[in-house]
Order: C-alpha cells, then structure tokens, then sequence
C-alpha cells in the first residue's frame, strides 16, 4: 500500500490542534461550546486564548445565534458539539441566522456516524451531511484523518462563508502526509486503477484502501479518490476517473439517502452516466457497540467495498 500509519489518532484531535493553531495566528477566531470541551478538544485553545472563548452549555441553539452574531463584527466563531446535537438540535437556526445570512460561521460536528459507538442510536447521527449540504451556500467537509482534520480546520477559517466541518470520535490510521495541500472543493487522488473508481470520505477512506489492497490480489485494480469536501463536490476528478473505469463505488459513514453518494450519483446522470454502488447506512439507525462491530453490521468497512466492487464487475460484464 502506498500509504501506510505508525499511529493511530482520533479525527477530533485533529480539529482541536487545528484550533489552537488558530489562536495563535488569526486573532480574528473564537470558539464556543455546548458543554463538550473536552470532546472537541478545545482544551489547548481555551489555554492560549480563554478571553476568545464561550461555554454556553447545553443550549445549542443559543450557541448558534450567538456564533451568528459575532461575525458582524468581523469575528469568525467555530461552534462546537456532537454532529447530532449540531444539526438535528438546530437546524432552523442554521438555516436562518446562518445559512440564510450568510453568516462567516463554523459548525464543528464531532462524534458523527456510528462509530461514536457505544452511546447508541441518540447520539449517532447518519442523516447530517444530507440535511447541511441542501442549505444554500453551506460548504460542507469530511475529513478522514488526524492530519486531513487539522488542515480542514485551517482551511475552514480562511475560508468566507458557513462551513460544516464533520470529524469523529474513534482513533483511526493517520495516513494522509502532513504536508499534504488541502483545498476546499478539490478531491485528491490517492491510488490510479483501471477497473473501478471508489470515491470516499471521512473513515472510509481508509476503510477503502485496504480493501484495494485485497482486490489487488485477485487482479482488481481500482482508483481511490478522497473526497473530503462533499459541497462544493469536485466533479470534475470524478467525471476524469470514470471515464477510464466505467464503473463507480461511493463509500461513506452516513445514511445512503441524502449522502456523498447520491451527491455522485446525481452529478453522474446529469453529466456522465455511470453504473454505481454504494457503501453506506441503509436507512436506518444505529446501536449501541464498538466501533468495529457497527461498522461490521451496517456494512460500511474494507469487507464491504470489496463486496460492493465485486458487485459492480458482475453487474456490468
């Protein structure tokens, strides 16, 4: 595999390094929490700059209009709680104070998908990338490892308008070179194949270079793009993929309705239409259990993207 780990970080973390980054060098940041300082890891900013920061406790909406109105003033708020708690809680303040306003606001969505495992279906959200991707002007980001989630955070604050940042609680492999650029609205290519385009995003991406590396072995070759910005979606590195494979895979930790593979499926038929399969949630809810076991369960692990390219050969031989 050409990209390998030594450790294992959790994508939470990234964004709270990223945040203290920004402490220290754009004045112009603040950040706000519901009472979840410790799982956003907000520790190290409120450090460098406790005057910069607001606990609003569990008030998520308040927090929203609050972080609506700092950036009359020029400030750029990065609103912190689970992914759940960030959207479903708040979304009519989302959609009026910020996204209809074009507010300069960050949403930081941690504990997303399922694999915030044991606290269950209540916290685990699946349905939030679809319901922050409809709301016009909302930038809408994925990221898929500690690196990628520190880089996402600074580009988040350079960037002018309301951003979705989604990020995780479980460790995962830290693959993606710290060096490496990050540019809203472009997707990188990690791995060139001939066979089957995979496009991922967050956890998956991972997930689905090792399940390259077990087609690999029974002469698949497949292309894996890194699809970290859902909204705006990079279509033009997929439109290039598909027409040498012919054939696509989309592979996510969210819902099917509403996610990053009905993003690519729908540019697809306006565009090029191309056969598809999707790894993701079927429609349904979480559960309590380990990370492992529910990505198992709902079939959105390595098992299950060597499983969906399969499928996708013999639908089109």
């Amino acid at each position: 595999m050409k990209y390998t780990y030594t450790e294992k970080k959790d994508t939470r973390s990234g964004f709270g390094a990223g945040l203290a980054e920004l402490a220290d060098t754009n004045p112009n940041v603040v950040a706000l929490c519901a009472d979840l300082i410790g799982s956003l890891k907000m520790e190290k900013f409120i450090e460098k700059a406790p005057e910069r920061f607001f606990q609003t406790g569990i008030a998520e909406a308040n927090m929203m209009g609050l972080a609506a109105g700092l950036t009359i003033n020029g400030k750029i708020p990065f609103a912190g709680t689970f992914a759940n708690f960030a959207t479903s809680r708040v979304y009519d303040q989302i959609r009026q104070s910020i996204a209809y306003s074009n507010k300069n606001v960050k949403i930081a969505a941690s504990h997303a998908g399922v694999t915030l495992g044991e606290d269950g279906a209540t916290h685990q959200v699946l349905e939030d990338i679809g319901m922050m991707k409809m709301l016009p002007g909302m930038t809408v980001i994925n990221p898929c490892d500690y690196n990628q989630t520190k880089a996402a955070t600074l580009a988040a604050a350079a960037h002018e308008g309301p951003v979705y940042l989604r990020f995780g609680r479980p460790v995962v492999p830290v693959f993606i070179p710290e060096d490496m650029p990050f540019e809203i609205g472009k997707g990188i290519l990690l791995q060139e194949g001939t066979d089957v385009t995979i496009v991922a995003t967050g956890h998956l991406v991972w997930e689905s270079l090792l399940a390259a590396d077990e087609l690999e072995k029974e002469g698949i070759s497949v292309e894996i793009i890194n699809i970290h910005t859902i909204k705006p979606l990079d279509e033009e590195i997929i439109l290039k993929s598909v027409e040498k494979t012919g054939k696509i895979v989309s592979a996510e930790e969210h819902n099917y309705l509403g996610g990053l593979g009905e993003s690519v499926a729908g540019m697809l038929s306006r565009r090029r239409p191309t056969p598809q399969e999707f790894v993701a949630v079927h429609d349904t809810f979480g559960e309590s259990g380990t990370p492992a076991e529910l990505m198992k369960k709902y079939e959105i692990d390595a098992d299950a993207v060597v499983k969906a390219v399969k499928r996708i050969i013999e639908r089109t031989k």
